[in-house]
Protein backbone atom coordinates (compact mmCIF):
# COMPACT_ATOMS: atom_id res chain seq x y z
CA UNK A 1 0.00 0.00 0.00
CA UNK A 2 1.37 3.49 -0.59
CA UNK A 3 -0.18 6.18 1.71
CA UNK A 4 -0.92 9.51 -0.01
CA UNK A 5 -1.18 13.26 2.13
CA UNK A 6 -1.97 16.11 0.17
CA UNK A 7 -1.58 19.83 1.71
CA UNK A 8 -1.05 23.46 0.33
CA UNK A 9 -4.46 24.28 -0.90
CA UNK A 10 -6.31 27.45 0.00
CA UNK A 11 -7.37 30.86 -1.93
CA UNK A 12 -5.46 32.52 -3.93
CA UNK A 13 -6.27 35.57 -6.12
CA UNK A 14 -6.32 35.48 -9.82
CA UNK A 15 -2.34 35.65 -10.93
CA UNK A 16 -1.47 34.41 -7.88
CA UNK A 17 0.83 31.22 -6.80
CA UNK A 18 0.26 28.21 -4.62
CA UNK A 19 2.10 25.17 -3.91
CA UNK A 20 0.36 21.90 -2.97
CA UNK A 21 2.28 18.85 -1.63
CA UNK A 22 2.18 15.45 -1.69
CA UNK A 23 3.82 13.34 1.41
CA UNK A 24 3.71 9.85 0.18
CA UNK A 25 4.67 6.96 2.82
CA UNK A 26 4.61 2.89 2.15
CA UNK A 27 5.63 0.50 -0.41
CA UNK A 28 7.32 2.49 -3.46
CA UNK A 29 5.89 3.91 -6.62
CA UNK A 30 7.10 4.12 -10.24
CA UNK A 31 4.82 7.51 -11.18
CA UNK A 32 2.93 10.62 -9.39
CA UNK A 33 0.45 12.48 -10.42
CA UNK A 34 -1.68 15.60 -9.89
CA UNK A 35 -5.67 15.59 -10.83
CA UNK A 36 -8.35 17.71 -10.34
CA UNK A 37 -12.14 18.10 -10.21
CA UNK A 38 -14.20 20.46 -9.86
CA UNK A 39 -17.34 20.38 -8.72
CA UNK A 40 -19.90 17.90 -11.42
CA UNK A 41 -17.38 17.63 -13.70
CA UNK A 42 -14.88 14.59 -13.99
CA UNK A 43 -11.53 14.20 -12.67
CA UNK A 44 -8.85 16.19 -14.75
CA UNK A 45 -4.97 14.73 -15.59
CA UNK A 46 -3.20 18.31 -14.84
CA UNK A 47 0.70 16.59 -14.68
CA UNK A 48 2.64 13.20 -13.44
CA UNK A 49 6.06 12.18 -12.89
CA UNK A 50 8.69 9.48 -13.24
CA UNK A 51 9.17 9.21 -9.51
CA UNK A 52 12.80 7.76 -10.39
CA UNK A 53 14.02 9.44 -13.75
CA UNK A 54 11.81 12.58 -13.01
CA UNK A 55 10.66 12.79 -16.61
CA UNK A 56 7.49 14.92 -16.81
CA UNK A 57 4.07 15.62 -18.76
CA UNK A 58 1.43 17.88 -18.71
CA UNK A 59 -1.80 18.63 -19.88
CA UNK A 60 -2.33 21.24 -22.40
CA UNK A 61 -4.38 23.38 -19.85
CA UNK A 62 -1.70 24.38 -17.64
CA UNK A 63 1.67 23.92 -19.35
CA UNK A 64 3.48 26.90 -19.07
CA UNK A 65 2.18 27.90 -15.61
CA UNK A 66 2.10 24.70 -13.18
CA UNK A 67 5.35 22.85 -12.44
CA UNK A 68 5.47 19.61 -11.06
CA UNK A 69 8.60 17.75 -9.21
CA UNK A 70 9.68 15.56 -6.80
CA UNK A 71 12.56 15.00 -3.35
CA UNK A 72 12.87 11.93 -3.42
CA UNK A 73 14.61 12.04 -0.20
CA UNK A 74 11.30 13.70 1.23
CA UNK A 75 9.26 11.26 -0.14
CA UNK A 76 7.57 14.12 -1.48
CA UNK A 77 5.73 15.41 -4.86
CA UNK A 78 5.02 18.99 -5.26
CA UNK A 79 2.61 21.11 -7.84
CA UNK A 80 3.68 24.46 -7.94
CA UNK A 81 1.09 26.30 -9.51
CA UNK A 82 1.31 30.17 -11.36
CA UNK A 83 -0.57 32.70 -12.69
CA UNK A 84 -3.98 31.14 -11.29
CA UNK A 85 -7.53 31.39 -12.56
CA UNK A 86 -10.65 31.30 -11.67
CA UNK A 87 -11.17 28.47 -13.73
CA UNK A 88 -8.36 26.62 -11.85
CA UNK A 89 -10.57 26.14 -9.02
CA UNK A 90 -11.10 22.82 -7.70
CA UNK A 91 -10.33 19.72 -5.32
CA UNK A 92 -6.81 18.60 -6.13
CA UNK A 93 -5.86 15.03 -6.23
CA UNK A 94 -2.46 13.22 -6.00
CA UNK A 95 -2.37 9.22 -7.07
CA UNK A 96 0.32 6.87 -7.77
CA UNK A 97 1.30 3.95 -9.83
CA UNK A 98 3.19 1.06 -8.91
CA UNK A 99 3.83 0.30 -12.77
CA UNK A 100 6.10 2.51 -15.28
CA UNK A 101 4.11 0.65 -18.10
CA UNK A 102 0.60 2.90 -17.13
CA UNK A 103 1.27 6.24 -18.77
CA UNK A 104 -0.26 8.49 -15.79
CA UNK A 105 -2.38 10.11 -17.95
CA UNK A 106 -6.40 8.90 -16.77
CA UNK A 107 -7.43 8.81 -13.73
CA UNK A 108 -7.91 5.01 -14.04
CA UNK A 109 -4.29 4.20 -14.30
CA UNK A 110 -3.79 5.19 -11.00
CA UNK A 111 -3.32 2.69 -7.92
CA UNK A 112 -3.29 4.92 -4.67
CA UNK A 113 -5.23 8.62 -3.75
CA UNK A 114 -4.74 11.39 -1.85
CA UNK A 115 -7.67 12.68 0.23
CA UNK A 116 -7.68 15.79 -2.27
CA UNK A 117 -6.84 19.79 -1.34
CA UNK A 118 -9.05 22.33 -2.46
CA UNK A 119 -7.83 25.34 -4.61
CA UNK A 120 -10.34 28.19 -4.49
CA UNK A 121 -9.11 31.13 -6.74
CA UNK A 122 -11.22 34.17 -6.28
CA UNK A 123 -10.93 37.93 -5.90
Amino acid sequence: QVQLVESGGGLAQPGGSLRLSCVASGRTFALMGWFRQAPGKEREFIARINWSGGSTYYADSVKGRFTISRDNAKNTGYLQMNSLKPEDTAVYYCGAIRSALRLGLRAYDYDYWGQGTQVTVSS
